[in-house]
């Protein structure tokens, strides 16, 4: 399955994952580990562990600092 990711502030890109990978998966192909981002699907928070059903998501990286 051919997903469309886009990572907010930096653009898109296309990544392709097999039928029973996980949005943490899908975090990891796009370079990120699942505890950097949050996957966004229509706006909505995912669990990393769901499985990949869209089509198009959005990665949302979490920034900390102090």
């Amino acid at each position: 399955m051919n997903v469309t990711v886009e990572v907010v502030g930096e653009g898109e890109e296309t990544h392709t994952v097999d039928d029973e990978a996980t949005y943490a998966d899908l975090a990891r192909a796009a370079g990120y580990s699942p505890h950097e981002v949050s996957v966004l699907v229509d706006g909505t928070p995912v669990p990393e562990d769901g499985r990949v059903d869209a089509e198009r998501v959005k990665l949302l990286r979490l920034i900390k600092g102090g």
